[in-house]
């Protein structure tokens, strides 16, 4: 994971005007409930929020991104589980974590709408929300404010870690 963040740091280090499609690629990735569980991609995302400053990069288009790549994420999640229900349990990769589902069915069960805005900071429930919320037919409109809200926060604190990170590094270095 580490050697992945930091490729992809490196590579928006060199290439800045890549760095909002890449945001937008890694955070629908990590919204996605089956690609999220292979590649997690917060590592690189906090990576490119530590790149924001030292590199001089416009926060704006890449937190736009990262939010829209998210919020497609997690929507397309949704529509997932809306479309098959109960059989997604047992498609691969979620069939070799055959706990993480029903964690998000009852996290939602018990959360409603709110489960959405709050899944998306807590790593598995990030992944398996939005497919639990398709599979009980949440209403469509209240997921998708909730999705789209919560995924421009999230984009927000994931870069703006990164940015002060940086920051507070640099400042220790300099310390020293």
């Amino acid at each position: 994971m580490e050697d992945f963040a930091h490729s992809i740091a490196s590579f928006v280090r060199e290439h800045q005007h890549w760095a909002a499609p890449i945001v937008l690629v890694l955070a629908f990735g990590e919204s996605l409930a089956f690609i999220s569980l292979l590649v997690p991609a917060w590592g690189a995302l906090i990576a490119i929020g530590a790149l924001i400053a030292a590199a001089d990069i416009s926060f704006w288009p890449v937190w736009l991104a990262g939010g829209i790549g998210a919020a497609l994420g997690d929507w397309l999640s949704y529509w997932f589980g809306y479309r098959y229900k109960e059989h997604v349990a047992q498609i691969w990769p979620l069939s070799k974590y055959p706990d993480i589902l029903p964690r998000g069915e009852a996290f939602v069960r018990d959360w409603g709408v709110p489960s959405i805005f709050i899944g998306r900071f807590f790593g598995p429930l990030r992944a398996s929300v939005p497919l639990a919320a398709g599979i009980f037919e949440m209403p469509y409109w209240p997921f998708q404010v909730a999705n789209f809200v919560s995924a421009l926060l999230w984009s927000a604190v994931l870069l703006l870690f990164g940015d002060v990170l940086a920051i507070v590094i640099e400042w220790i270095w300099r310390s020293t």
